[in-house]
C-alpha cells in the first residue's frame, strides 16, 4: 500500500499545487474585476490592490506549473504579510481575526516552494530544470543499492 502511495506522490503533488494555485487566482480575479462573488479593489489601492494581482499571476503561474517555486515564494510572503500586518492586529488566533485563509495559502506556498511543482508542470515540458529537479531523478542515498550474491 505504501508503495503505491508513494508512487502516486508526484502526481498527486502536482494536483495539490493546480489546485491551490487556482483557489488562489481565483481570489485575485474576485478583487481585480469583481467577478466570482468578489468586490472590486479600486486600482493602485495599497495593499488590496496590489495583493490581488499578485494573487492573480501567481496563483495563474503555480497552476500551469511555470516557475513554481519563485511564485509560490511570493504568493507565501504576500500571504504572511496580510496575515500578521491585516488580520493578527485584530485578535490573536486565525479563528478569531478571520485569517484562516491567508495563513492556509501561506504555509500551502512555502511547501511548493521547497517540494517543487510535481510531475506534471509546465516547467518540465518546457524543459526547465532545477538543480533540486535534477536530484528528484536521481538514485535516493539514503537506500543502500540492491547486491546480488
Amino acid at each position: 500500500m505504501l508503495i503505491r502511495l508513494n508512487q502516486a506522490q508526484p502526481y498527486v503533488l502536482s494536483l495539490f499545487r493546480f489546485v491551490v494555485g487556482l483557489l488562489f487566482a481565483f481570489h485575485g480575479a474576485a478583487s481585480l474585476f469583481g467577478v466570482l462573488g468578489g468586490n472590486q479593489a479600486e486600482t493602485g489601492a495599497w495593499p488590496g490592490w496590489y495583493a490581488a494581482l499578485i494573487q492573480l499571476v501567481c496563483g495563474s503561474l503555480v497552476a500551469l506549473g511555470l516557475g513554481t517555486r519563485a511564485a509560490a515564494f511570493l504568493a507565501s510572503g504576500s500571504m504572511a504579510y496580510a496575515y500578521f500586518k491585516v488580520h493578527q492586529p485584530e485578535a490573536f488566533l486565525p479563528l478569531q481575526n478571520g485569517g484562516e485563509p491567508s495563513a492556509m495559502f501561506c504555509w500551502a506556498f512555502l511547501l511548493l516552494v521547497f517540494t517543487g511543482p510535481g510531475a506534471v508542470a509546465l516547467d518540465r515540458f518546457f524543459g526547465s530544470r532545477s538543480p533540486a529537479a535534477t536530484a528528484e531523478d536521481a538514485p535516493r542515498q539514503d537506500k543502500a543499492p540492491a547486491v546480488s550474491v
